[in-house]
């Protein structure tokens, strides 16, 4: 295993056309790959940031069709870098909702590991804010933990963050870094997103890598940004801000094991009885 890593989030206010994305994304690869990077984490639908269903219809590819994972591939190969294209909107072979998809990339271009996001952004903001990710996105079923040159790849995407047994049992089955690109609103990113993915480093003993969306995008939504970058023990290496750019941080991971011998919460962790439900439990009253 490969003692460091050195890490870069690439952060976008991605726009509603392919094409697009993809011309504003490869620049910011190549300039991630000079400093240095091993890897380069993409956000959450970087290929596509389009709430109109029909017009995302009308752009939506398959997994062989699809431009930018192609761009992508053929980038991770030119640099020789893993490229992890944190999610990218997908036409699977069949049914009428797509697939929110996350590709890990090694660097001869082959495809190393995908996972569909669990979890679907189902809700309403007190802003009037309205997201139904499942009307468009059919939900993963598989947890995903790819096998890297630094160890176990755990692979998450956005809302999946506030599903912490998730990221467990990732860490659990061997997961040294978690991942998750991520399109988080304005509102709550400001709430809860920098302390959401903190918690999940430190309860497992994980470095955490976040890419994100940022800023006001042309289909009208608005994302925090602050991709972000975090060791074992909670501290923040890097912060990427409200703006456009690359962040990087040099992980060593030896800090994982470090970290665990200190709090070995994952050692300690015991099965129990769930407890019983109140109106159950009222019921029997």
């Amino acid at each position: 295993m490969t003692d460091t890593l050195r890490a870069a989030c690439v952060q976008i206010t991605g726009k509603p056309r392919v094409e697009d994305n993809i011309a504003l994304i490869d620049p910011m690869i190549r300039e991630a790959a000079a400093k240095g990077a091993d890897l380069v984490c993409l956000p959450e639908i970087c290929n596509l940031v389009q709430k109109n269903r029909e017009e995302q219809q009308k752009q939506v590819r398959t997994e062989a069709e699809d431009p930018a994972l192609a761009a992508f591939r053929a980038l991770a190969k030119e640099l020789g870098i893993w490229i992890h294209a944190g999610s990218l909107a997908i036409r699977p072979e069949e049914g009428d909702r797509l697939a929110n998809r996350g590709f890990l990339i090694a660097p001869d271009g082959t495809i190393r590991a995908k996972y569909d996001k669990i979890h679907m952004f189902d809700v309403d903001l007190e802003n009037a804010e309205s997201y139904r990710e499942s009307f468009s996105y059919r939900p993963g079923e598989q947890a995903v933990l790819a096998d890297t040159p630094w160890g176990g790849y755990g692979m998450g995407v956005c809302y999946d963050v506030r599903f912490p047994a998730l990221f467990r049992d990732l860490a659990g089955a061997g997961a040294k870094v978690l991942t998750m690109p991520a399109c988080f609103t304005q509102p709550t990113g400001k709430a809860h997103w920098h302390v959401l993915l903190r918690a999940r480093a430190i309860e497992n003993g994980c470095f955490v890598i976040a890419a994100a969306q940022c800023g006001e995008h042309e289909d009208g939504r608005k994302t925090y940004g602050h991709s972000l970058i975090i060791d074992p023990w909670g501290e923040v290496l890097a912060d990427g801000g409200p703006d456009e750019g690359i962040i990087l941080a040099d992980l060593d991971m030896a800090r994982v094991d470090e970290v665990r011998g200190m709090v070995p919460s994952l050692k300690n962790g015991r099965d129990y009885a769930p407890p019983v439900p109140l109106d159950l439990a009222q019921a029997g009253e």
